[in-house]
């Protein structure tokens, strides 16, 4: 179930956006339109919030606790449950595990953006199969620049001598630099 106050955001933009009115729109949404009208009283406290994080930009590995008990300090008078609440809503939570470095990261390396046609080529295999059950493959090579299909290779097994021929078709019929991405 949603919380009201979503509900409240969903209802102002069903009637701003779709020309509803108030009450059609908290109907359709299951409002009521008390809860729609009603606007809270309750201090948003702003400068406790600026204070907190003051605090925690500058005692960045101190969590709600550490934060709570130092402005407690300064006199600040607020319950630990309302120190939580407020800290989650500023999204000052701290990470609970720090992430493990994996050993065999690969770094990629960067793509290559061609400026004209014939520069940079991609090149992927696709299977699928015929409605009587035949597998087959194609081998589609593709110029990154213009997006032109440069050659659709399709047979049963396409191994790498097939592949080979293909490019070097392809070389031979006029580009002189190319470079492969994937």
């Amino acid at each position: 179930m949603a919380r009201p106050a979503l509900k409240r955001e969903v209802v102002d933009y069903i009637v701003s956006h779709h020309d509803l009115n108030m009450r059609r729109a908290c109907r359709l949404m299951k409002q009521s339109r008390s809860v729609q009208y009603y606007r809270s009283i309750k201090d948003p406290k702003q400068a406790l919030r600026g204070r907190m994080r003051e605090i925690a930009k500058t005692r960045v590995r101190y969590g709600y606790r550490r934060i709570h008990v130092l402005l407690k300090r300064e006199g600040w008078q607020l319950g630990k449950n309302q120190m939580y609440r407020l800290y989650s809503e500023e999204q000052l939570q701290l990470r609970s595990k720090l992430p493990r470095r994996r050993k065999m990261v690969v770094r990629r390396q960067a793509k290559i953006k061609p400026t004209k046609p014939n520069e940079a080529w991609s090149m992927d295999f696709v299977a699928d199969q015929l409605a009587n059950g035949m597998k087959f493959r194609t081998l589609t090579i593709v110029d990154v620049f213009s997006k032109e299909a440069l050659a659709i290779e399709v047979g049963q097994r396409l191994r790498s001598d097939h592949v080979v021929a293909t490019l070097n078709r392809l070389a031979a019929a006029g580009s002189s630099s190319i470079s492969f991405c994937r």
